[in-house]
C-alpha cells in the first residue's frame, strides 16, 4: 500500500454517539477508491449493507477472516481490521476504534494499521480522544480533529433489575450470568434480547431486531455492544463491573465502562447509566469522568514486528520477538499465532518448514483464529493438521474436513449447543476462505455458509424460545430424581435445588415457583421445607432483635422487614392504636410468633408517637385549659388538622396569650384551617392516611396509596378522582375545592395574598397599585396565585367560589362594538351580578383574622354556582369579528339565612326596571361617599353563630311572602370587644399597615 504524506493523515477522535464512523464512511464515498477497516464482522456486515446501497453491489467488496465477496472490480473494499489487504492501492483509507490497539489479544493489529495503512489521498484514524496523546508522538504531523458528543450522559443510580426502565440495556461480562438476567426479566417484565460476542452475526442482528422492533424492551448484553451496535438504548445499566479478559479477572477500566455507557442516547437523544444486580454504585470521581467522557490518556499500544523473516523457523521467531524502539510501543505478550507456531515447530510437521515458502505457509496456518476457546495445544493439533496436508497435498483433505463439517451440520440441541457448534464451523468457514487450501474452495465456503445461517436461525429460536416466548424450567428434570439434593437457600431468599429455583421466602411466607408443565406440587413442598422451617425460626430470632431502621410501614399497610412483607395493619380499639396481623406460613407459631408480634407492635407504637410526635403531645396539653384545650383535642381526633369553621366560636374566645401558648406547641391559626405545619410533611400525612382509612374503609379503598404519592410529588393542587373518599384527600392535607384538592398550607398562603388586596382602598393608596388591586373590596387574579395553585381559568375559579368569592363580569370598553351588540340581546350583566352582591371588606375597621373567619363558613355553605349570561341566542350564532373581553372582579359574597340567591329572570325589551323595594324594617338612609369603607365592627355576617346540625328550624327564616328579600334580625347586637393583637403576630401588621394608609 502506498504511503501517503504525514499531512494526509487526520485523527477523527471523540466518544460514542459523535458520527466518527458515518464521517468515514461518507469521506470514502467521496474518492474514487477507498478502504475502511472495522472492529467486528458484525460492523463490517452493517458498514457493507450501506455502502452497496450507496453505490451498488458490484463496487463493494466485503473481506473478513470468514466471509469475502468481492466483485470483478471493485472501488470500495469493507473489511475487518485484520483482513485489511494490505497490498491493494486506494484514495482513502479509514481504521476504525484504533483504541482497540491496547488490548493484548488483538492490539498489535491495530497499532500495524495506524503506523503502517495509508491512503494516496486521505487516511482516517478513527477512535476515542484518549488516543490523542499516544497519537500525537507516533504521528506528529497528523491532525487531530476532535467530535463532541450529540447528547449528554447521565448517572442514575442503582435499581434492582426488575425496575430497570423500559428500552434498557443490562450488560454483564459472562454467559451464565447473562442467561441468569434475561431469565429474571422474562418473569419480571415479558423477555429481553441476548447480545454476546460468541453469537454469530447473524443470530446478533436477529437479536437485536428483537429490541430494535419492539418485541421486547431489553437487551441482555456482554461488552459486545460497546462497539459496532447503533441500538434505541436509553439506559446502560451494568451488572458488574470486572470482567476476565482472557488472562485475568480484572475491573474494567473509566475507557471501557465509558465506550460502553455512551451506547445509551443516540444521536440528539440524551442517555442514562447506572447499576444494578448488587454492584457497587461508581464514585463520584468515576461518574464525573464517564459523564464527562474524560478519562486517562493511553500511554503504550501493543506492537508486534510486520517485517517477518521466513528464511526458518527461528528467524520467524526472532523476528516475532523482536522489541519496539518507539517508548509509545510495548511488544504484545505471546499472542494465539505465536502459541500454535510454537505448537508446531516442536512436532514433525515443523520438519516440514524449510525455506520462504514452507515458513511463510506455516505462518499462514498458525494465524487460524481459536473461535472455539480451546486449548493451545487442541488449537495446535487443527493446525498440524492442516499444514501437514498443505505441503503433502498441496490442500486439505477432503474427507476430514467433510467429517470435520458434517459434524457441526446439526441444528438441534440446547442453546450451549448451538453456540459451540457455531464456533466450530466458523472456523471451517475460515479454512474455506484461504486462497488455495481447498480443492473446491466455493464448494465448501457455500457449504460452511449455509451450515452457520441454519446453526444461527436455530440458536436465534432456542433464546427467543427461553427468554421471550415461554417460560423454560430446568427444574422439572430434578423431579423424578429420587436421589436429588436437599435444597438450599440463599440470602435472597431463593429456595434452589441443584441451583435451579423451586420457591421464594419473603418473610415468613414461602411461594411455590409454579410451572405450566405438570409439577409434583406436594413433591417439592415438601422438599422444601426441610430447609424453609429452619430458615422461619432463623429469621424470627433475628427480627426480635431487629433495630428500628429495618422496618417500613408502606402505603398499602403492610409492615416490611429488610424489604420483605411480615404484617400487615387492621382496625384496631382505638384511631392510633392498629392491631397488627402476621402474614406468615403456619410454620411461624408458638413462642416465635409472639416475639415477633410483640417485636412489630413495640416499633409500630414508637413509629406513630415519633412520626406524630406533635399530633400525640395534643391528647392532654398541660399548658391549655378550657377551649384551647378542646381545641387542641379535636386536633388530636382529627390527626392535626380541621377546618377553622368547626370551631370557630371556640377561636373568637381565645385571647393572644392562649393563642401564643397554642402555637408554641406548633399550632396554626389558618384562614381556612386550625393545623400543625409540621404535620404536613409527607411522612405524618402517609401514617395519618393509613390510620383514617383502617377506621374508615380500609386501606384497599381507592386512593390510600396512590394519594401518598402526589403528597410527595409537591404538587399544590390536582383534580379530584370521584371514586374516592373527599375525606382521605383532606386527611392527606388537601381541601377539596371544587373541582380540586388543594394543599391547605397552599390555600393559607393564597388567603395572604388575597387578603391584602381585599382590604386595599384604590382611592386612598399612594404610588403604583399592586398586581391583582381591583375597587371595590375585591381582586383580580393574578399569576401568582395561579401559579401557585399550578392552575388557571375554570380549575381556579372552581376555587374560588368554593372558598366563597364571587365573580363580576364588566365588558371592556376597547371590546369591539359587534360583541356589545351582541351581548345586548342578554340581560345586562351588571343587572344579573347586582342580584348577588358580594360582602363588602371589613379590614378597615375589624381585626383582620375575624374578616377571614368567615370565609370558611361561606366554603362550607353550598353556593349555587353563578348564573351564567349567553351572548346570543343558540339559534342564531352570527360570526363575530372578535371575542368579547371581559375585566373580571372577584370579592366576597354576602350570606344569605336561606342560602340561596334571588331568581333571576329576563326582563322583556322595553321595560324599565321597577324599583327594589326597601328591605323590611330597615330605615333607609343617605348612602355612603364613593371611596368610603363601611363600618363592619357590627355586621353581624361577621360574627355567626355556630351551625345547626340536626337541630330544629332556624326562626329568622324568610317567611315564603318575603323570598326575594332581605330579612331583618330584630335582636340587638351587642359590641364586639376588641382583643389586643399579638404584636409579633402577622395580623397586627397588617392592622398597622391599614392605619398607615388611613392617614
Amino acid at each position: 500500500m502506498t504511503f501517503a504524506s504525514p499531512q494526509s493523515v487526520k485523527a477523527i477522535l471523540g466518544p460514542t454517539n459523535t458520527g466518527k464512523t458515518y464521517f468515514a464512511i461518507e469521506r470514502m464515498l467521496a474518492h474514487p477508491t477507498g478502504m475502511i477497516g472495522l472492529p467486528l464482522r458484525l460492523l463490517a456486515r452493517e458498514v457493507y449493507q450501506r455502502c452497496v446501497e450507496r453505490v451498488g453491489e458490484g463496487a463493494v467488496a466485503l473481506v473478513t477472516g470468514e466471509e469475502r465477496i468481492v466483485p470483478a472490480k471493485p472501488r470500495f473494499w469493507v473489511c475487518t481490521v485484520e483482513a485489511m489487504p494490505m497490498d491493494i492501492r486506494v484514495d482513502c483509507v479509514a481504521v476504525d476504534e484504533i483504541q482497540v490497539a491496547t488490548d493484548f489479544d488483538r492490539g498489535h493489529v491495530f497499532t500495524d494499521r495506524i503506523l503502517n495503512a495509508r491512503g494516496s489521498s486521505e487516511t482516517l484514524l478513527l477512535g476515542s480522544a484518549t488516543m490523542e496523546p499516544v497519537i500525537r508522538r507516533l504521528l506528529p504531523h497528523a491532525e487531530i480533529v476532535d467530535r463532541p458528543r450529540f447528547s449528554q450522559l447521565t448517572y442514575a443510580g442503582s435499581k434492582k433489575i426488575s425496575r430497570q426502565p423500559s428500552r434498557s440495556a443490562i450488560v454483564a461480562f459472562s454467559a451464565r450470568q447473562v442467561y441468569a438476567i434475561a431469565e429474571l426479566i422474562r418473569r419480571e417484565r415479558g423477555g429481553a434480547a441476548v447480545v454476546m460476542g460468541a453469537l454469530s452475526p447473524r443470530t446478533r442482528n436477529a437479536q437485536v431486531e428483537l429490541y430494535q422492533n419492539g418485541d421486547v424492551d431489553f437487551l441482555v448484553a456482554t461488552d459486545a455492544i460497546g462497539m459496532g451496535l447503533n441500538l434505541d438504548i436509553h439506559h446502560v445499566a451494568f451488572a458488574d463491573d470486572s470482567k476476565f479478559d482472557g488472562h485475568t479477572s480484572r475491573p474494567l477500566t473509566a475507557a471501557e465502562l465509558g465506550q460502553i455507557a455512551g451506547r445509551a442516547g443516540r444521536h440528539a437523544r440524551n442517555g442514562t447509566f447506572g447499576v444494578t444486580g448488587g454492584t457497587e454504585g461508581f464514585d463520584e470521581e468515576m461518574v464525573v469522568a464517564l459523564e464527562t467522557h474524560d478519562f486517562e490518556p493511553v500511554k503504550v499500544l501493543q506492537w508486534r514486528n510486520n517485517q517477518l523473516d521466513f528464511a526458518s523457523i527461528n528467524a520467524l521467531r526472532d523476528s516475532l520477538e523482536m522489541t519496539p524502539e518507539h517508548r509509545s510501543l510495548t511488544r504484545v505478550p505471546i499472542a494465539t499465532d505465536q502459541h500454535a507456531l510454537e505448537f508446531v515447530s516442536r512436532n514433525e510437521a515443523g520438519q516440514l518448514a524449510r525455506g520462504l515458502d514452507g515458513a511463510r505457509l506455516l505462518w499462514e496456518c498458525c494465524q487460524i483464529p481459536d473461535y472455539q476457546g480451546i486449548s493451545p495445544a487442541n488449537h495446535g493439533e487443527i493446525v498440524t493438521r492442516i499444514y501437514w496436508d498443505l505441503v503433502k497435498r498441496h490442500h486439505v483433505s477432503e474427507d476430514w474436513i467433510a467429517e470435520q463439517v458434517r459434524f457441526c451440520d446439526n441444528a438441534s440441541g440446547d442453546i450451549d449447543t448451538l453456540s459451540n457448534r457455531i464456533k466450530q464451523i466458523r472456523t471451517w468457514t475460515f479454512v474455506a476462505n484461504r486462497k488455495n487450501w481447498l480443492a473446491d474452495p466455493s464448494h465448501w465456503r457455500e457449504k460452511t455458509r449455509d451450515i452457520e445461517d441454519r446453526l444461527s436461525d436455530a440458536l436465534h429460536e432456542r433464546l427467543t424460545q427461553r427468554f421471550v416466548d415461554r417460560r423454560t424450567s430446568v427444574l422439572l428434570r430434578h423431579l423424578k430424581d429420587k436421589r436429588m439434593a436437599s435444597p438450599e437457600i440463599n440470602e435472597s431468599g431463593e429456595v434452589r435445588l441443584e441451583g435451579h429455583l423451586i420457591g421464594t421466602l419473603e418473610g415468613f411466607r414461602f411461594t411455590l415457583a409454579r410451572n405450566d408443565g405438570d409439577a409434583d406440587i406436594k413433591g417439592l413442598r415438601a422438599a422444601a421445607d426441610s430447609v424453609v422451617a429452619p430458615e422461619i425460626h432463623n429469621r424470627a430470632d433475628r427480627l426480635a432483635g431487629a433495630p428500628n431502621e429495618e422496618f417500613v410501614l408502606a402505603t398499602d399497610g403492610r409492615l416490611r422487614w429488610k424489604g420483605d412483607i411480615v404484617a400487615e395493619l387492621i382496625e384496631g380499639d382505638a384511631l392510633y392504636r392498629p392491631r397488627i396481623l402476621m402474614l406468615a406460613d403456619e410454620t411461624l407459631t408458638g413462642p416465635d410468633l409472639e416475639r415477633v408480634q410483640d417485636r412489630l407492635s413495640l416499633w409500630l407504637r414508637h413509629h406513630i408517637n415519633t412520626v406524630l410526635e406533635g399530633v400525640m403531645s395534643l391528647e392532654a396539653p398541660a399548658d391549655l385549659e378550657g377551649a384551647a384545650r378542646g381545641i387542641g383535642f379535636q386536633l388530636f381526633e382529627h390527626l392535626g388538622l380541621i377546618p377553622r369553621s368547626q370551631v370557630a366560636d371556640e377561636v373568637k374566645g381565645l385571647d393572644q396569650d392562649v393563642r401564643g401558648k397554642m402555637r408554641k406547641l406548633g399550632i396554626k391559626f389558618g384562614a381556612y384551617h386550625i393545623y400543625l405545619p409540621l404535620s404536613l410533611k409527607p411522612a405524618p400525612r402517609e401514617l395519618a392516611l393509613i390510620l383514617f382509612a383502617l377506621k374508615n374503609g380500609g386501606v384497599r379503598q381507592a386512593g390510600v396509596t396512590d394519594i401518598p404519592h402526589i403528597v410527595l410529588s409537591g404538587r399544590t393542587s390536582f383534580v379530584v378522582d370521584p371514586e374516592v373518599d373527599t375525606r382521605l384527600y383532606e386527611v392527606a392535607g388537601f381541601k377539596v375545592a371544587g373541582k380540586r384538592a388543594v394543599r391547605v398550607d397552599i390555600l393559607e398562603r393564597l388567603a395572604d395574598i388575597i387578603r391584602p388586596l381585599i382590604a386595599l382602598d384604590p382611592g386612598r393608596h399612594q404610588g403604583e397599585l399592586p398586581a391583582g388591586a381591583a375597587e371595590g373590596n375585591g381582586f383580580r387574579v393574578t399569576v401568582e396565585m395561579t401559579s401557585l395553585l399550578g392552575c388557571s381559568g375554570e380549575d381556579f375559579a372552581s376555587i374560588l367560589n368554593s372558598l366563597g368569592y364571587r365573580v363580576k363580569r364588566t365588558l371592556k370598553a376597547s371590546a369591539p362594538a359587534a360583541a356589545a351588540d351582541a351581548s345586548a340581546e342578554a340581560p345586562a350583566l351588571e343587572e344579573v351580578l347586582a342580584k348577588n352582591p358580594a360582602a363588602t371588606d371589613a379590614a378597615a375597621e375589624t381585626p383582620v383574622e375575624a374578616v377571614v373567619a368567615d370565609a370558611a363558613p361561606v366554603a362550607e355553605a353550598e353556593i349555587p354556582a353563578p348564573t351564567i349570561v349567553e351572548a346570543a341566542p343558540d339559534s342564531a350564532e352570527p360570526a363575530a369579528p372578535a371575542e368579547p373581553e371581559y375585566d373580571e372582579v372577584w370579592s366576597p359574597a354576602g350570606k344569605r339565612p336561606d342560602n340561596k340567591r334571588h331568581e333571576h329572570r329576563r326582563r322583556p325589551e322595553g321595560e324599565v326596571q321597577a324599583k327594589r323595594p326597601e328591605r323590611n324594617h330597615r330605615p333607609s338612609g343617605p348612602r355612603r361617599p364613593e371611596g368610603e369603607v363601611q363600618d363592619l365592627s357590627k355586621a353581624r355576617h361577621l360574627n355567626p353563630k355556630p351551625r345547626f346540625e340536626g337541630k330544629g328550624r332556624n326562626d329568622h327564616r324568610r317567611p315564603d311572602d318575603q323570598k326575594g328579600e332581605r330579612a331583618r334580625f330584630e335582636r340587638p347586637v351587642e359590641p364586639r370587644k376588641e382583643k389586643a393583637f399579638d404584636p409579633d403576630s402577622p395580623f397586627a401588621k397588617l392592622a398597622a399597615l391599614r392605619d398607615s394608609k388611613a392617614e
